[in-house]
């Protein structure tokens, strides 16, 4: 186990976190966008999309070889952005007749796109970006004094 282990797992949490906060913010930006996608020649509004994130597995010769000479310790490897996914709900269906892309009955589709979802997200992602800044003054500050104790 590395003196900086501590660090490299919270700047792998401040990474997925401000990817995070990078879909929030397209979200929100298309939240309003009515052509977000060509489908079989008909255009659909654009689709909220989520961040998935899972544990770092660390599957490098490092890892092989401390199993293999039973060092392996508990600890994990921080955590990995694994891709987007889109949210299958169903549009909003606003009633907008004069809107070039409304059907027959005056109908528009809108994104599934929910303002209040996508801040209460952002909020999330905020904070746990904080308390990882956190963590990391905090292990930056022990091995200070870990130096401190060596002079």
């Amino acid at each position: 186990m590395s003196i900086f282990n501590g660090l490299n797992i919270s700047a792998s949490a401040l990474t997925a976190q401000r990817f995070r906060m990078d879909v929030v913010s397209s979200n929100m930006a298309n939240a309003d966008t009515t052509r977000g996608r060509l489908v079989e020649g008909e255009w659909e509004p654009y689709r909220r999309k989520m961040v998935t994130m899972y544990q770092n597995d660390n599957s490098g010769f490092s890892s092989y070889l401390n199993k293999a000479m039973g060092t392996s310790e508990g600890t994990g490897n921080g955590v990995k952005v694994g891709h987007t996914v889109e949210d299958q709900s169903p549009f909003r269906q606003v009633y907008q007749p004069d809107h070039p892309d409304a059907n027959e009955e005056g109908y528009v589709e809108m994104p599934n796109v929910d303002p209040l979802k996508e801040m209460i997200d952002l909020m999330g992602a905020t904070r746990s970006y904080e308390g990882n800044v956190t963590a990391i003054d905090a292990h930056k500050n022990m091995l200070l004094k870990a130096l401190e104790i060596g002079r």
